[in-house]
C-alpha cells in the first residue's frame, strides 16, 4: 500500500496523486507539489489515504508543503500575468498572421515556463511566434494545441439542457463516448440532438449507457414471439425505460391484428429477435453515417 492525497490543479481537473510524505494535509488544503513541469500550486481534493501500486503510476512525486498566504499571493499574481499575457500573445498572433484560436494561458508556479493553449484546423508554424513571445517573457514558452472538447473545458458555458457544461464543473476526465450509444438510447440521429457546444457528442450519454446496457439483457429484441395474457404475437418495438415492450396480436376472430403495451415481467419469449438499426424518425434531419462518425473523437 502506497500513502496518497490527490490534488488538483484547475477546477474539475484531473486528480493526481501525490506523496504526503509527514505532512497534515486536509480536503480543501492548498498544497504546493512537484511535478514534470515543476513547482505547481495545486488543492487537495482527496485526502490522505492509501492506495495499491497497481492504481497509481510510480514513483509519486512529493508535496513540498502545505501553500503559505505567501504562497496564495503568488499565485492570484500569477493569475494577473496571465490575462496580460493573453493580449500580448493576441497581438503577436495578428502580428504573424497564423490562423489560431487563442484559448487559455497558464504560468508555472514558480514562472519557470508560460503554457499558451489555442485550437487550428491543421498545424500551425508558430516557430516565429514562439521567439517573440520568448523575448517580451524572457522565460521557456510553450504553446499547446487542444481539441475542441478541451476548448469547451477551458472556456465553459451552457448546455442543451439549460446547465453549466459537465466539462467544466465537475468531469476530471473525457469518457469515450460513440453513436451506438445514441442508437441503444433510442436517441434521434439528428447531429444538433445529441451533440454539445463543442461540435462533439453530449458527455452525457455516458451517464445512462450502463443502465440501458443491463436493461437491454431482460428486453426481447424486435421480432421476437413472445406469450402473453392475450395471446401470442410479435415484438416491433420497445421501451426500455418503462420496461415495456409493444406486441403485435394476431386475434383468431376475422384474421384481425391489434398492437398493445404489455410490461415485460407479464410476457414470456418464445423465439429470440434481432438486432436492428433504430429508424430516423421522418421529421429528423437526415444525415449519412460518415457526417454523424464526425462526432465521434
Amino acid at each position: 500500500m502506497v500513502r496518497t492525497v490527490g490534488v488538483r490543479f484547475k477546477k474539475a481537473g484531473k486528480i493526481y496523486y501525490f506523496d504526503p510524505g509527514d505532512l497534515d494535509i486536509a480536503v480543501n488544503d492548498n498544497v504546493i507539489v512537484e511535478t514534470v513541469r515543476g513547482v505547481e500550486f495545486g488543492s487537495a481534493v482527496l485526502g490522505i489515504r492509501e492506495l495499491e501500486e497497481n492504481d497509481i503510476v510510480a514513483p509519486l512525486k512529493k508535496v513540498l508543503r502545505v501553500a503559505t498566504e505567501e504562497d496564495k499571493k503568488f499565485y492570484e499574481e500569477n493569475n494577473k500575468k496571465e490575462k496580460d499575457a493573453f493580449q500580448i500573445c493576441l497581438q503577436k498572433i495578428q502580428h504573424h498572421n497564423l490562423n489560431m484560436k487563442l484559448i487559455d494561458v497558464e504560468y508555472t508556479f514558480d514562472n519557470n515556463k508560460i503554457i499558451f493553449y489555442f485550437t487550428a484546423d491543421g498545424r500551425v508554424d508558430f516557430r516565429e511566434l514562439v521567439k517573440d513571445l520568448a523575448s517580451v517573457f524572457k522565460t521557456r514558452i510553450e504553446l499547446r494545441q487542444i481539441g475542441v472538447r478541451d476548448e469547451a473545458k477551458m472556456i465553459g458555458g451552457i448546455g442543451p439542457c439549460g446547465k453549466c457544461l459537465c466539462c467544466s464543473t465537475h468531469l476530471g476526465e473525457f469518457a469515450p463516448v460513440s453513436i451506438k450509444m445514441a442508437k441503444e438510447q433510442s436517441l434521434s440521429l439528428n447531429p444538433s440532438k445529441i451533440s454539445g457546444i463543442c461540435g462533439r457528442l453530449m458527455c452525457c450519454l455516458k451517464y445512462e449507457q450502463e443502465a440501458y446496457e443491463c436493461a437491454r439483457k431482460f428486453m426481447p429484441k424486435v421480432g421476437a414471439l413472445v406469450d402473453t395474457a392475450e395471446g401470442r404475437g410479435e415484438v416491433i418495438a420497445s421501451n426500455i425505460l418503462r420496461e415495456q415492450v409493444k406486441v403485435m396480436l394476431e386475434l383468431k376472430e376475422g384474421n384481425m391484428r391489434v398492437i398493445k403495451d404489455f410490461p415485460v415481467k407479464e410476457i414470456v419469449q418464445i423465439r429470440p429477435g434481432r438486432d436492428i438499426e433504430p429508424v430516423i424518425i421522418p421529421d429528423e434531419l437526415e444525415v449519412g453515417l460518415e457526417d454523424l462518425k464526425k462526432l465521434e473523437d
